[in-house]
C-alpha cells in the first residue's frame, strides 16, 4: 500500500514540478510589457517640449489632485 501511493504521489507532484517553461513564458510577457511600455513614453516625451521633467511633474500634479 504504501508504495502504490508513492508511485501515485510521484505520479500527481511530477507535472506540478515542471514549470520552468511556464515561469520562462510569464518572464518573457513581463520582458514584452516593459519594452512596449518604454517605447510608449519615450514616443509620448520626444513630442513634448518639456521632456521628461514636464510629464513626470504633470503626472505628480493628477496625482495629487485625485487623492485630494
Amino acid at each position: 500500500m504504501k508504495n502504490m501511493m508513492q508511485t501515485v504521489w510521484v505520479k500527481v507532484m511530477y507535472p506540478v514540478k515542471n514549470e520552468r517553461g511556464a515561469q520562462s513564458l510569464e518572464w518573457l510577457g513581463l520582458a514584452a510589457l516593459l519594452i512596449l511600455v518604454l517605447g510608449i513614453v519615450s514616443t509620448a516625451v520626444s513630442k513634448q517640449e518639456n521632456g521628461i521633467t514636464g510629464l513626470i511633474g504633470k503626472i505628480i500634479d493628477k496625482i495629487t489632485q485625485m487623492v485630494g
